[in-house]
């Protein structure tokens, strides 16, 4: 019986999915060139510049998105575009935004997180 209580309580595969799903945007940098990539293609250069990052930075935070299949890359010459794969990244953002608008003390004063 006790075993079947810890088995419960152990997330199932799905659950650990959506979760690493949520993990890919939760650094702060991933989730600024997403939002950079929201507003059209850009090479690592260019997220550089707007983000004032170095470019192993950049480089290693699109790795990730990348490999997660947030965002894609096409080759143009020696410069390499990205940009957000699915549409949908838009609307999940913007209904975050609107549940941290709502909430935002509350997340601000979370000690848990």
């Amino acid at each position: 019986m006790q075993s079947q209580a810890r088995t419960t309580a152990m997330p199932d595969d799905a659950a650990e999915l959506r979760a690493k799903f949520f993990h890919g945007l939760a650094h702060p940098v991933r989730l600024l060139i997403v939002l950079q990539l929201l507003d059209g293609e850009k090479n690592v250069g260019a997220l550089m510049q707007l983000l004032g990052l170095k470019q192993a930075h950049v480089s290693n935070h699109l790795a990730c998105l990348r490999w997660c299949g947030f965002v894609t890359a096409r080759q143009e010459g020696r410069n390499v575009y990205y940009t957000v794969t699915d549409p949908r990244v838009r609307e999940i953002l913007r209904l975050g935004q609107a549940v941290v608008a709502d909430n935002a003390e509350r997340i601000a004063a979370c000690t848990r997180m």
